[in-house]
């Protein structure tokens, strides 16, 4: 469907649908992109989606949409909303289904000549250690008796229990524990969904990657994350929270549906099902999303350690020796209470990043103090084919996008259609010709996440840089991927 709504364009990187698009509009909406993106923009129709959350009560700022935009459920993937924190909304279509999906990414001493000619045996071992797919299974003797003390302590949960190594936690978005988290707020089947997928990739466009350092524009930044030439070899590790924060989502929905009904709250789209912060509904879900993010935290720190074990056996070297140091974990399905100057005043505000990353500049308190001179990295994953981008945040992006930027190349084609469209051979064909060795558990998982049906990363990256939401540091160029 296309969408005909009006849209002004601001400059080169920003487009409005004004207030006075819909009666319920409380403010405008803006969408970062360029004039070659915004025609298929349109074609998705959902810029109707950001217009129809700058509907929802206690809005703070504008509605936001990053360039990587295309349709959700409720939200757009690739919206940004900040709501008041005592007068606002909290929603689970702002945060999505898979809460805190997220990127891990790991540095390593070893270069392009070291792994290129053992990618197979590298990419087959983390396929044999790392459970992938629809229905994988991780640690459930491990997990059966300890899901309540996973969902409440995260990462520290898994470096706890002998997976990973402590200075990771420092490297990871909130050290990997939201602290608001109770389990009771949890239903049992969300427990029962995540018990035999802590420790698992899953499916989709969910991935392990190892990638060369192909590009270094910022070298200050790049030598403080660890990226110190190009040939390196780093590991990319995309996942969240599986089935356990998918119930999550879903049990919520239910509980919120109610909410507005109860409340005769009057909304364009029931999907943006929501209720106050301040109520029973939004603390409970808050404290439950939390349990979710935590879920996904402990995921990748465990999937981390196994990668490191995946390295270990076929370079017959311990991962300390390979300098195997992870770089940093950011969510980009979350919602977070932050403080942001908003008209001249410091306000608190929920920030909902659905399919968007936090972009913090340097000096900022939450940035890690290794980091703290030049900014929180930011994880920034493309197809499969094209790689991904390492970004730093900036100043720019605190004053109009609460901290926010991009969070992929988004997608340009549903699953449905790039499965009619490509074959699994031309896929593999295509990633071979650029050097690429792929190795996935089903057909679909390939087809689905063909680069073709996603948008050029380089268009997402040059919007969100010429808007100055943030600033590239490094590119990575894929060697070996695998799917689950």
């Amino acid at each position: 469907m296309v969408w005909n709504g009006p849209l002004n364009k601001i400059d080169d990187y920003r487009w409005e649908i004004p207030q006075s698009y819909k009666p319920c509009m409380r403010t405008s909406a803006v969408i970062y992109a360029s004039e070659k993106m915004i025609k298929h923009i349109r074609d998705d129709n959902a810029p109707e989606q950001a217009a129809n959350v700058a509907c929802l009560p206690g809005i703070v700022g504008r509605s936001l949409a990053m360039p990587d935009i295309h349709w959700g459920y409720g939200f757009p993937i690739g919206g940004v909303a900040a709501m008041d924190a005592e007068e606002g909304v909290i929603s689970p279509g702002g945060i999505g289904f898979d809460i805190n999906c997220g990127v891990r990414l790991c540095r390593t001493d070893l270069n392009i000549e070291d792994v290129k000619p053992r990618i197979k045996d590298l990419i087959g071992s983390m396929f044999k250690n790392v459970p992938a797919g629809v229905g994988s299974e991780g640690v459930t003797d491990v997990a059966a008796n300890q899901i309540d003390s996973i969902l409440q302590d995260g990462g520290e949960w898994a470096v706890r229990n002998g997976f990973g190594w402590t200075e990771d936690l420092e490297a990871t978005e909130e050290g990997g524990r939201m602290k608001n988290a109770d389990p009771t707020k949890v239903s049992k089947k969300a427990k029962e969904r995540g018990v035999p997928q802590v420790g698992s990739l899953g499916s989709g466009n969910h991935f392990l990657e190892v990638d060369e350092v192909s590009e270094i524009y910022d070298p200050e930044a790049a030598h403080a994350f660890g990226l110190d030439r190009k040939g390196q070899i780093t590991v990319s590790i995309h996942c969240g929270s599986r089935g356990c924060g998918h119930q999550i989502a879903t049990d919520y929905l239910q509980v919120m549906e109610r909410y507005i009904k109860e409340n005769q709250m009057d909304l364009p789209d029931r999907q943006l099902a929501c209720a106050s912060v301040k109520s029973k509904a939004g603390e409970d879900y808050f404290a439950a999303m939390a349990c979710g993010a935590n879920f996904a935290w402990a995921n990748r720190q465990m999937i981390l350690h196994w990668v490191r074990q995946s390295f270990e056996e076929v370079f017959k070297r311990t991962a300390e020796d390979m300098g195997m140091h992870q770089v940093y974990d950011v969510a980009h399905n979350i919602a977070k209470v932050e403080e942001y100057e908003v008209e001249g005043r410091r306000q608190k505000v929920y920030v909902h990043r659905k399919g968007a990353t936090r972009s913090f500049p340097k000096d900022h308190p939450e940035v890690p103090i290794k980091y703290r001179s030049v900014g929180q990295p930011v994880l920034i994953p493309g197809d499969m084919g094209a790689g991904s981008y390492v970004l730093v945040g900036t100043d720019r992006v605190m004053k109009e996008a609460f901290g926010s930027t991009c969070h992929g190349a988004g997608r340009m084609m549903s699953r449905a259609s790039a499965t009619r469209q490509f074959t699994v051979n031309d896929v593999r064909a295509q990633l071979e010709r650029q050097g690429i060795y792929l190795k996935a558990s089903t057909k679909d998982g390939i087809l689905e996440e063909a680069p073709g049906a996603y948008k050029d990363i380089d268009d997402v990256i040059a919007v969100v840089k010429g808007a100055g939401l943030s600033k590239p540091v490094a590119r990575l160029r894929p060697v070996g991927v695998m799917k689950g």
